[in-house]
């Protein structure tokens, strides 16, 4: 059972989906979580301070993630950097396509609807960066740290090009009509989903950011 300072952050999220952050109220967010207002207001001291909780938890989550997908890695040897750092830039896309509030924490726009960040966007990437940094750079020669550091930096940064600005679906080529029936009609072959292109594209960037440094 959650405590009651994440299911008033669990009811402020639900609310924030549903409507614009000026439109949530404290009232009806206690309410949800099944507390009074006057515990929201002990616990967080006003609508500011759950915006900020919710926030940092929202991103705090996110960078759990990163950490769980650079220790997993993705198809590949278990000790292929490229392979483990793709993993955390699907997570990233996944998760910014999903959490309004991640997407703006790595952007910076933060719109109307949204409760105003603390950091800009330099701040989380920097984090993404630095947990890539933390789980390569163990067992590995320390002449080749500042080219593992340059790459992480390379890859937090096109993951953060791949939020701000998503790959488009794309098409496998038309096949060749067969010369012999000019009456039959191929069509084109069903285009890839839009969230499996962003991954396939974020992955492919990512992994030549690495394509220099050994393992």
């Amino acid at each position: 059972m959650p405590s009651v300072r994440e299911a008033l952050l669990d009811a402020a999220y639900t609310a924030l989906l549903t409507r614009a952050w000026t439109a949530v109220r404290m009232v009806e967010v206690a309410a949800a979580a099944g507390v009074s207002r006057q515990t929201l207001y002990n616990e967080f001291g006003g609508k500011d301070g759950l915006a900020r909780a919710l926030v940092r938890r929202e991103t705090e989550t996110y960078l759990a993630g990163v950490d769980r997908a650079l220790a997993r890695g993705g198809a590949g040897p278990a000790d292929d950097a490229g392979a483990r750092v793709a993993a955390a830039a699907a997570w990233t896309l996944r998760t910014a396509r999903a959490n309004p509030l991640v997407r703006a924490a790595l952007t910076g726009c933060w719109g109307d609807r949204l409760p105003a960040g603390q950091d800009g966007p330099g701040e989380l990437v920097g984090r993404f960066r630095d947990r890539a940094v933390a789980a390569l750079a163990p067992g590995r020669p320390r002449e080749e740290l500042p080219a593992l550091d340059a790459a992480c930096e390379t890859a937090a940064r096109l993951t953060l090009s791949c939020v701000i600005a998503p790959a488009s679906a794309e098409r496998d080529p038309e096949p060749v009509r067969p010369p012999t029936d000019v009456r039959v009609s191929v069509p084109w072959r069903r285009a890839r989903r839009r969230p499996e292109a962003e991954t396939d594209a974020v992955s492919r960037l990512v992994r030549g950011a690495f394509a220099g440094l050994a393992g």
